[in-house]
């Protein structure tokens, strides 16, 4: 079990990238979540076998047909034992 959190730039917001990486995670058997950040960018967990988890991040360097992607930051985390694929709201700036 491996998890990994990725922070992807360019234009990747309005493009469906959050639908997108949520149906491509549950095809790969990946689980973890997925939001909008206030900057512009989008960050995502990933967990599950690292061959699929490493799957999805590549997908996360193209991202669906419409975004345009800038930049991908991975990091290593510690598996925490995620359940489903989720779609989570963008955090406020406070």
């Amino acid at each position: 079990m491996t998890r990994r959190r990725v922070i992807v730039s360019g234009d990747v917001q309005g493009v469906y990238f959050r639908d997108t990486c949520r149906i491509t995670a549950t095809r790969y058997g990946v689980t973890g979540w997925v939001r909008n950040l206030p900057d512009g960018a989008v960050e995502a967990v990933f967990e599950g076998e690292s061959d699929d988890v490493a799957r999805l991040e590549a997908w996360a360097h193209r991202g669906p047909s419409r975004a345009i992607v800038g930049h991908v930051y991975v990091f290593e985390e510690d598996p925490e034992g995620l359940v489903g694929f989720e779609i989570r709201p963008t955090p406020t700036p406070w």
